[in-house]
């Protein structure tokens, strides 16, 4: 068969140039191809990225479409790895696998490209066994000196969950660049392996913005904002310029560790770079202030907003109820239905969430049961603990306790817990053991669940068993988790444990204490020693209760801000009964709004009075 390179395209008749350029089958190739011959016009007319992608998927055609490739002047390879590039995009991306098995029969020899196509249709299927043979080319063909195809072969283990092979293919890397260093990163903290990415980080000899971003989202991922924000400001002193996602991921890491004065400047600075209008960014700054315990300003960002996805009605409906908002959280809820935006399951949890704090138990069924209704959402645990959380505040813990009984789905801590806080308030015993009982097999190093049991009986006055749950505790090896408060200062985070007189102004904080208790004293205060589970004298128990890391952290702000400035506060554990009652009276008393943040909700004092109906 000769190629003749007389004649052209356009010499052709129509229909001619029709079948040459536009055939959609191997049949109608070969139609081509005998005209060709037929008419002594050269085969180099003929299209050969059409001849490959025609054939391909045949073995006899692909043996035809071999054959005729072998009489152009181009490399074959070239041709089929055009073919190769789109299979491995395609929906079917195993196609190109099989195409690549069809050329290593007929000795079509791959070239990087090659390996790089058949290698991103192995990453999209996870077919680490394919993959491995292509890795197996790479190394018998010499292609290790390719960066792309190295990098890609670590992204492909590390998908795969074969770290230790990406770390062997990393090690023996000839060369590497800041890919080669973000991928390692990236999917050892997929993999959980905070450590071992924070190591590969510390060092890079070269890091860019990715992998700043990474390690700071990395951080908010495994519970550390402080490390998080550590990081941004180092990231700042060097002069690497952030992009959105590193602006979302030094949010988040402000809303967890209510860095509010970071998280204010972090918002200025979007505004001046042009990522003002991101929707991700600003709903993760309706996150950010509502952690920090800015409603209004979370409330003005989703004002503002040109456009809002469904997060964006989730996270403020989420807000107000955590705030205590309810009745707003409802509405904002028939705005977005009005606007015709789908509610999804977490706004339903932001739903439930207000009707459970506000006692709006009727409105809580409702949305309860429209979820699969009338939007076709299924319920998640999350909606069942919010239920159980329901009843129990109001005091139906029968109707909890049926309710859990009937769940479809095993109920976990959150819902037995749920329970549990409700047969503390309501001093229901019994239900509190059975409570117990389940929340030891479910979650038995929780030390929370133990000290609610203990301080149930000590209400009671059932010192045997108090004590009898503190030694169960010890012989199990669960330790009880200090409280734990932090405050902001002039860009400073300052942490205050439980009892701890080791700060440098702990004098000055005892000072400030004892100056308040005596104003508080006059306006009827009386210590609530009830939530200390000693069995101790009287002013033993006041003692413990004046440590309270959210006192000491109070009297600090008090001291250290300016008269009327707004204190923040950020607590680990729940605000015990007294705290709550104390701050009422302090905000009254120097004037000031005081914002805490437990761990279930906000309290804004203000005026003598708390935001939330309930403590808890």
């Amino acid at each position: 068969m000769q190629v003749i390179m007389s004649s052209s395209l356009h010499s052709l008749p129509w229909s001619a140039q029709t079948l040459v350029s536009n055939f959609n089958s191997p049949l109608e190739l070969k139609q081509a191809h005998a005209h060709l011959i037929k008419t002594n016009t050269p085969l180099s007319l003929i299209p050969p990225s059409r001849i490959a992608s025609v054939c391909a998927l045949s073995h006899l055609d692909f043996s035809y479409a071999h054959r005729l490739l072998a009489h152009f002047h181009q490399r074959q390879i070239v041709v089929w790895n055009s073919c190769l590039k789109t299979l491995a995009e395609s929906d079917s991306p195993f196609d190109a696998i099989l195409l690549f098995r069809r050329l290593r029969e007929f000795d079509v020899v791959p070239d990087s490209f090659t390996c790089a196509f058949v290698l991103k249709a192995c990453t999209a299927l996870l077919d680490d066994k394919n993959g491995k043979i292509i890795h197996g080319v790479v190394e018998k063909f010499g292609f290790q000196w390719n960066m792309v195809l190295q990098n890609m072969i670590l992204n492909f283990y590390g998908l795969c969950g074969e770290m230790s092979t990406a770390r062997l293919v990393f090690d023996k890397m000839p060369q590497r660049d800041v890919v080669s260093w973000n991928v390692m990163i990236t999917h050892l903290v997929k993999s959980g392996d905070f450590e071992g990415a924070y190591g590969f980080f510390s060092r890079m000899p070269e890091r860019n913005v990715r992998s700043w971003t990474m390690m700071i989202s990395a951080c908010v991922h495994c519970g550390k904002p402080k490390e998080g924000v550590q990081l941004f400001m180092e990231m700042e002193k060097i002069g690497v310029q952030v992009n959105e996602v590193t602006v979302v991921a030094v949010l988040s890491a402000c809303a967890d560790l209510g860095a509010l004065e970071l998280g204010m400047r972090i918002h200025e600075y979007s505004k001046r770079s042009g990522f003002g209008g991101n929707v991700r960014v600003l709903n993760t700054l309706i996150d950010m202030y509502v952690k920090c315990g800015c409603l209004e300003e979370a409330r003005r960002v989703f004002e503002e907003m040109e456009e809002r996805t469904i997060v964006s009605w989730s996270a403020m409906i989420q807000g107000l109820a955590i705030h205590g908002h309810a009745q707003e959280a409802l509405r904002v809820f028939s705005m977005m239905i009005e606007m015709g935006v789908m509610p999804n399951g977490v706004t339903f949890i932001g739903l439930l969430h207000a009707c459970s704090h506000m006692g709006l138990v009727n409105e809580g069924r409702r949305f309860f049961s429209c979820m699969t209704r009338d939007y076709e959402i299924i319920p998640e645990i999350e909606h069942y603990g919010c239920m159980v959380d329901l009843y129990s505040r109001a005091g139906l813990l029968q109707e909890a306790h049926e309710f859990i009984m009937n769940m479809p789905i095993k109920p976990n801590g959150v819902v037995w817990g749920a329970l549990l806080g409700g047969c503390k308030v309501h001093k229901n015993i019994e239900l509190a053991e059975e409570a117990t009982r389940h929340l030891a097999q479910l979650d038995p190093l929780n030390d929370g669940y133990y000290i609610v049991l203990s301080n149930i009986y000590a209400e009671a006055e059932r010192w045997e068993d108090a004590s009898r749950v503190r030694k169960l505790m010890k012989n199990r090896g669960v330790k009880k988790k200090p409280g734990c408060s932090s405050i902001m200062v002039d860009g400073v985070i300052h942490e205050f444990v439980a009892g701890d007189d080791s700060h440098s102004q702990a004098n000055e904080i005892s000072d400030m204490w004892e100056k308040l208790l005596d104003y508080m004293k006059l306006r009827g205060y009386k210590p609530d020693t009830s939530v200390v589970l000693l069995d101790v004298e009287e002013k033993e128990k006041e003692k413990f209760l004046y440590g309270h890391s959210e006192k000491l952290a109070l009297c600090f702000g008090l001291i250290n801000t300016p008269p009327g400035s707004v204190i923040r506060i950020m607590k680990n554990l729940r605000v015990c009964e007294d705290c709550h009652a104390a701050f009422k009276l302090i905000s009254a008393i120097v004037n000031r709004e005081i914002v805490v943040r437990d761990r279930n909700r906000f309290h804004c004092f203000k005026d003598g009075a708390c935001s939330c109906q309930d403590f808890w």
